[in-house]
């Protein structure tokens, strides 16, 4: 949730491991893991003119990390929703669990009934992976907020894979997990917020009695996850709850963000056929959340399947991960315009569209591209960019040929973005 609106990293602050000199293991062999009903990569890329789904994303699909259970995804899931089902026994509410939702949402899904205004930059193609004009790959695992609540559930859990196009580096990736929770209050604890209008409603005891409720409930999921921990919340905003919060913890020393929620919108309601009752929800991210407890320094490791990794890792079981190699990275420097004369003091160049382009060419061995220098020419108005990519692999060392192989078909495929190299 709050990653969709704010564009947070994977996770927060994570020390990094310092390059070794000495050689690993040969890895061994892949095992190649059951794939789940959606991986069909004919699927995602259609021959639609919306259509900017690349091969790398459509094979990322239908991989179902969440549902290994000894995967460090499949096992932050997995405690989750224990510690869900153990509220059951406290306040009679049952978490309805879906975790096999079709990762193609319309827009109307992620956008329209979230109440996500029509000019914002996650409509947009740069952010979205579209399918067609009108469905996408879903951004958030919100996208299915509504068409639950209309089935008529009170209370669930949905969790799965989400994609975005964005930066490229070690807490950055285009597709990772969410976890979605809603909760509906009886309508006898509501009575009261019958014809308030909207100034009233938030200062209602029936309000804040659904802030108190959602609190309590993440406040006990840190701790079950974390053990007893500080928390702190900060208000923030969201389109589709109204107060909206941001929930931080203080480990290893500083404060990490974790989730964001809030009251729902009634207008969300309204439009999910439930306008009728209230209630709260939260999104948080699989990713983040494995990282700080596994330690993990990489998010490309999630999507490995090099056993050195796996072997690590039991059902229900939070152990630190212990790095089995690291290679030595090699960069490569690309420089291009992005306009030419006719176009000069306007720019169009859109800098997901570059990394994509990067990711698609190169795969998991980028780790990283960041802007080392960018001007406008004076005289001519053109403007250039300067990015250094870094390759490394997380299992093997690479060469300079092979990486100049792909900087080389990195640089042909760049011009199709209108750019000059330089």
């Amino acid at each position: 949730r709050c990653n969709h609106l704010r564009r947070c990293s994977a996770a927060a602050t994570f020390s990094t491991l310092k390059p070794t000199t000495s050689q690993a293991s040969t890895p061994a062999a892949p095992q190649a893991p059951p794939l789940g009903k959606y991986a069909v990569p004919s699927r995602y890329l259609q021959p639609h003119p919306s259509n900017n789904i690349t091969p790398h994303i459509a094979s990322l699909v239908g991989r179902d990390l969440h549902l290994r259970p000894s995967h460090p995804i499949g096992i932050i899931r997995s405690k989750i929703q224990e510690y869900f089902a153990s509220l059951s026994t406290d306040n009679n509410t049952t978490y309805t669990i879906f975790d096999a939702e079709d990762p193609i949402v319309t827009s109307q899904q992620c956008f329209d009934d979230l109440l996500i205004p029509s000019d914002h930059p996650g409509r947009a193609p740069s952010d979205t992976y579209y399918v067609t004009d009108s469905s996408l790959l879903r951004t958030h695992t919100s996208a299915h907020q509504s068409q639950h609540l209309r089935s008529g559930v009170d209370a669930f859990l949905c969790c799965g894979d989400v994609y975005r196009r964005d930066e490229i580096d070690a807490t950055h990736y285009p597709a990772f997990h969410q976890m979605e929770g809603v909760k509906l209050m009886s309508n006898e604890s509501m009575i009261g917020a019958d014809g308030l209008n909207e100034e009233q409603w938030l200062q209602s005891p029936e309000c804040q009695l659904i802030e108190a409720d959602l609190k309590a409930t993440l406040e006990g999921l840190m701790d079950h996850l974390f053990g007893p921990t500080e928390k702190r919340w900060n208000d923030d905003f969201f389109p589709f709850t109204q107060p909206s919060y941001e929930l931080e913890i203080y480990h290893n020393d500083e404060w990490m963000e974790v989730l964001g929620c809030g009251v729902i919108h009634e207008q969300v309601l309204h439009l999910s056929n439930r306008s009728d009752r209230r209630g709260w929800a939260f999104g948080l991210g699989l990713e983040r959340l494995a990282m700080i407890l596994f330690k993990i320094p990489d998010i490309r490791l999630f999507w490995t399947e090099d056993e050195r990794f796996h072997r690590q890792f039991k059902e229900g079981k939070i152990v630190e991960f212990q790095p089995y190699s690291k290679f030595p990275p090699v960069f490569k420097d690309i420089a291009f315009w992005t306009n030419d004369e006719s176009t000069a003091n306007q720019d169009d160049f859109v800098e997901n569209d570059f990394f994509d382009l990067v990711r698609s060419t190169a795969g998991d061995l980028v780790e990283k591209i960041e802007l080392i220098d960018s001007f406008t020419h004076p005289k001519t108005g053109r403007s250039s960019r300067c990015y250094r990519i870094s390759y490394r692999s997380m299992d093997r060392n690479l060469t300079n040929e092979e990486i100049d192989g792909l900087q080389f078909k990195v640089r042909d495929e760049t011009a199709t973005l209108g750019c000059e190299l330089r």
